[in-house]
Formats: C-alpha cells, structure tokens, sequence
C-alpha cells in the first residue's frame, strides 16, 4: 500500500463530451480556473488538454495552452503542469478507400506533436506509448515505435519528466524497452490507463498485472473512466501507487449528479484518507518524481 498519494487531476480531455456535461471546462480560462480548483482540493497535478471555445472539440492550439498555462502560473496557486501530447496520433480509417484519413483525422509528426511543451516547458508531459483501436468505429490512436522514439528523445532534451501512458500490456513492454534504452529518465513515471474500449479493462487483475511488468524503481499512477474512477483509486493506493481523478474520464459525482473538477478530487482524496494513506502536494511530487521545475 502506498502511504504518500500524489492526486492528479486531468481536467477536461479531448473526447466528445462537451454536449454531455453543461460545465465541462472549454474555454482556456475555463480550464485553468478548473486546474486552480482541483489544485485548492487537493491534486498536486493538473493533467491539462484544449478545446475549441467555439465547438468544444479537442486541438492542439499553442495559443490555448499559452493562455491556460500563464493563467494557471499566474494565479499564485502551486500545481504541477502536466500537458497532453496525445493530439495528433488520431487516424480515421476511411469508409470506402482505408488509406483516405475520415472526417476526424489529425495525425501529425511527433515534433508537431511536442511543440507546445518546447514553448512551455511545463514539468510534466504525457507520452502515449503504444497503437490502439479506440472505440467502436474506425478510430485508431497511432504511436509508432519510430515516432515514441523521436517524442521520447525530444522530450528528454527539454528537461520535460515524460509520463508513460499505457493502455495496454504491449504499451508497457515498449515504455520499459524506452527506459532500458535511456530514452527516459530515471525514475520512470507510468500512467496505468484502464477500462478505454479497447484496451486494458479497468480491473484489479488488469492494473496489477500491468504493475508487475514495471521496472524496478518506477513510479506509477492509475485510473479507471466512468464509473470504475473511484473504485480504482482505492486499487492503486493500496497496489502501492498514486491516482489520478478529473473530468476528462468521467463525468459524475454519484449516478446522475454531475460532478465538477473539484468535487472529483476531495472524493478522491476521502477514498486515500479512509485507507489510511496521506495526499501529498506538488513539493512532495516534485520529490517523488524527480521533476525539474520549469519556468
């Protein structure tokens, strides 16, 4: 069981869920004012993607990251920026011809991919590390070897602590061949991702499994989506690691009560307490994790 839990809170997400939540952070100032609310709750990261104001839809605008980003910095509140590289890796495959990318398609170079955190250092950046089918239709998030390669020595030259998405066995096996490489730091910080169809199922089996195949000396967090969030919060802290909680995987407080960034967090942080675990903030964070503070 781990005795010292490091919340992240990932505020908003990419999916389309902005017709499905009446406050779901959109606007930039909308996403650093959720970031500010989850770090007074209690996470000691902020988990941060961007949205179109006009239509909702996930992008990868730098002047909406610049915009969360100063605001967050900014406010006088301490919190750990963690910001998404996973957009630019989606491809949909073609209804009639599958080599012709479908409406949705952003799949992009994995420079393009790093380029706003080269603008903004934050501490922490996601690095999505393997290929998926995503969902029921004819998505598909694309990480090539090639590509984590080049993400991975990029991200290492910034300074940037990169956090090793996994969503499945086979993600864990190239993250771990990245580290034995030396294309990451030590220590590795992995981010256990369960119940995304199709990947890993939000599962003790799943997460525990995927935690024993971790090298030795690697810190790791975990979550679950919808509502397998909170039951997987209690599994990582007492499976030895931290937890993240947030908007972007899921949407209610308690069936039929939609939640706000905030309340996920204090519900996530009597879950760590009730074990008889501690919520640490960003300092203990930085510690654990071996971060560089940036800007």
């Amino acid at each position: 069981m781990n005795q010292e839990v490091v919340i992240t809170c990932a505020v908003t997400g990419a999916g389309e869920t902005q017709h499905k939540h009446p406050n779901l952070p959109i606007t930039p100032k909308q996403i650093a004012d959720a970031c500010i609310e989850a770090a007074n709750a209690g996470a000691a990261i902020t988990h941060i993607h961007v949205r179109d104001p006009k239509t909702g839809a996930g992008n990868r605008d730098h002047d909406a990251f610049t915009e969360v980003v100063d605001r967050v910095r900014s406010s006088g509140v301490d919190v750990v920026l963690n910001l998404t590289t996973g957009m630019g890796g989606d491809y949909v495959v073609g209804d009639e011809v599958p080599t012709d990318p479908g409406p949705g398609t952003d799949f992009v170079m994995p420079e393009e991919r790093v380029s706003h955190v080269d603008l903004l250092l934050p501490e922490i950046c996601s690095l999505d590390c393997g290929t998926m089918n995503f969902g029921e239709g004819n998505l598909l998030m694309i990480n090539t070897p090639a590509h984590l390669r080049i993400a991975a020595q990029h991200i290492r030259k910034l300074g940037v602590k990169p956090e090793l998405e996994v969503f499945d066995t086979g993600h864990v096996w190239m993250a771990n061949r990245m580290v034995a490489d030396g294309l990451i730091d030590e220590p590795p910080l992995y981010q256990i991702c369960l119940g995304i169809p199709y990947g890993a199922p939000a599962t003790t089996a799943a997460m525990k499994n995927m935690r024993d195949m971790l090298p030795e000396g690697a810190n790791w967090t975990a979550f679950g989506i919808s509502r397998h969030q909170m039951p997987m919060v209690a599994q990582a802290v007492l499976l030895g690691g931290h937890v993240r909680v947030g908007l972007e995987d899921n949407l209610y407080l308690e069936r039929g009560v939609f939640a706000s960034n905030g309340q996920l967090v204090e519900k996530a942080v009597k879950i760590v307490e009730m074990l008889g675990a501690e919520v640490v903030g960003p300092d203990a964070a930085r510690e654990k994790f071996n971060l560089n503070r940036q800007k």
